[in-house]
């Protein structure tokens, strides 16, 4: 962690149990709370997500990996004051690090601030597993699901195809909301 804020986030996140995640652990993956060790993983997963914008650039491969190092610092310290409550998970495979999970239970929605998986961990249906857990522990408490997607971002059609639909147009991103089927 960075930071004083980034210590006591992660404090609180371990005296709370984890969320349930039953799908996305049939999957293999098992989820922990991050802690500072994470941050080499967390900055390169980071990285890996914005590859491709800045391959383009006609920087040397060290002012690219600096950039991103800043930008991942930036990320993180923003999310850290901004979500003081959040479960701040690392999604792992036989104790491998494979991706990042952070949520904030809020009274009328569950908000993913933030679902990264690796490139090689991409494709095989462990984000789907993820997403369906997060919002089957929203519609047990009867609550939706949200989370902020730049509007390129691929995965996009998968919130979509999961019932995901855009409440808002925010610049860059769309604010996507989920909502549990109404009870009978």
């Amino acid at each position: 962690m960075t930071g004083r804020a980034g210590a006591k986030a992660a404090a609180r996140g371990l005296e709370r149990p984890l969320p349930a995640m039953p799908r996305a652990t049939a999957r293999g993956l098992n989820f922990r709370p991050i802690a500072a060790s994470d941050m080499r993983f967390l900055a390169d997963l980071y990285a890996a997500g914005r590859a491709g914008e800045v391959a383009p650039l006609p920087w040397s491969a060290e002012q690219k990996a600096a950039f991103l190092r800043m930008q991942f610092e930036a990320q993180h310290a923003h999310y850290m004051a901004h979500y003081p409550d959040a479960h701040w998970l690392i999604a792992t495979i036989a104790e491998r690090p494979v991706g990042r999970l952070y949520l904030e239970c809020w009274p009328s929605e569950v908000r993913i601030i933030d679902i990264a998986l690796l490139p090689d961990a991409r494709g095989i249906g462990l984000g789907t597993a993820m997403l369906e857990d997060v919002m089957a522990l929203a519609a047990d408490e009867t609550k939706g699901v949200g989370i902020h997607v730049e509007h390129a971002n691929r995965a996009r059609r998968l919130y979509e195809r999961l019932g995901f639909r855009q409440v808002a147009d925010q610049g860059v991103y769309a604010l996507m909301r989920w909502e549990p089927p109404a009870a009978t």
